[in-house]
């Protein structure tokens, strides 16, 4: 599966690299290779899998436009208008390179493209309700946008902020999954929901313990904004981490598929507890 998460990501950034203005393409090159885990992806096409029957080159194009949004996101919330974070990913940020302007450029091209890929690359029938999935999970309400958002607001409601921030592409990974498999989504709302949460408390915990993957740690502090081990301590975060894990496995819908799909959501959860703490709570 990663191989083909990589070569999806290649093939949709091909017409950039053949046609578009060199310093933009190399600005969204950096900020999607060398990536992250690709749990999105990888978790879109676990469901896939787990239900079966699916469409594949349309798992690929989904995998790889949630992705793209990802990287979006990590773009743009490393601006200096929001955390001026100096690295990202073990290497320095993007505007660190490439300077502010192509950064902001590249965030808002990588948005595009994530529905372009779909567009391209997705099968037609698949298609509008993809695309309309993602527009959710990227948008000003409930999704990437509102996530970012919530951030200027005097007061910020921790769970409408996480839900929005981190939850929103957990859900779509879910429901899209299940919709490139020809099943219905909404059942696969709350395994997303509950994993996303898992993973915002996971980065809270990196961010306050210092020991996160290549990123600035103590962001939440100077910024001003809620943080689960704040709100409940190293030990309450682990614990509700773990809880949220355990529920996520259990929502997952009767399928094919289903034991091996709980499975891996813990195992690909066991990498969420920092180093530091992982007796903490056992």
């Amino acid at each position: 599966m990663s191989q083909r998460i990589e070569e999806a990501l290649e093939r949709a950034l091909s017409e950039v690299d053949a046609h578009g203005p060199p310093q933009v393409g190399h600005a969204i090159r950096y900020a999607v290779f060398p990536g992250g885990a690709r749990v999105r992806p990888r978790l879109a096409g676990a469901v896939a899998e787990a239900i079966g029957g699916a469409h594949a080159p349309t798992v690929d194009a989904f995998g790889a436009s949630l992705e793209l949004l990802h990287c979006a996101s990590l773009v743009h919330d490393d601006l200096p208008c929001f955390d001026d974070a100096a690295t990202r990913r073990g290497k320095p940020s993007v505007h660190r390179i490439h300077g502010e302007p192509l950064a902001l450029l590249a965030g808002d091209a990588l948005i595009v493209l994530a529905f372009e890929n779909l567009a391209r690359f997705a099968a037609p029938s698949l298609c509008p309700s993809l695309v309309a999935l993602l527009g959710r999970a990227a948008g000003a309400a409930r999704g990437l946008v509102a996530g970012q958002a919530w951030e200027s607001e005097p007061s910020i409601p921790i769970e409408a902020y996480h839900r929005a921030k981190t939850s929103s592409l957990f859900v779509a990974a879910t429901q899209g999954g299940a919709l490139a498999a020809g099943q219905p989504a909404e059942a696969w709302r709350s395994m997303g929901e509950r994993l996303g949460d898992a993973y915002q408390v996971a980065d809270d915990l990196f961010d306050a313990c210092g020991d996160g993957d290549g990123k600035p740690a103590g962001q939440d502090a100077v910024h001003g904004r809620p943080n689960a081990v704040e709100l409940w301590g190293a030990e309450g975060a682990v614990a509700r981490l773990r809880e949220r894990v355990a529920e996520a496995a259990a929502a997952v819908p009767e399928c094919a598929g289903a034991d091996g799909l709980r499975a891996l959501v813990v195992h690909m959860a066991e990498r969420l507890v920092p180093a530091s703490l992982r007796q903490t709570a056992a």
